[in-house]
């Protein structure tokens, strides 16, 4: 028992210790200290900008085509014979 607690003590205290390598304060979060929000942000906003004339310039392109158009469906006589009989 007495044991048990003393490897507990250890492992805490390993633990708690300071990491002083190189590797510990060197950052690994995806982004990294070099980048600027201003330079992303501006990037971004180019990128939108161009976006949207292209999609403008689509739409314009595929509308100013034309469209098929099929022939009107056969109108049944039936119908029409009834509508004229009716008083």
């Amino acid at each position: 028992m007495a044991s048990a607690m003393v490897r507990s003590g250890v492992f805490a205290a390993l633990r708690r210790a300071p990491k002083n390598s190189p590797a510990a304060s060197k950052r690994t979060f995806s982004s990294s200290a070099g980048h600027d929000d201003a330079y992303e942000t501006a990037k971004w906003e180019k990128i939108t900008y161009a976006g949207i004339v292209g999609c403008t310039i689509l739409g314009a392109i595929n509308l100013s085509k034309g469209h098929p158009h099929s022939e009107d469906p056969p109108v049944l006589m039936a119908s029409l014979r009834l509508s004229i009989t009716d008083p």
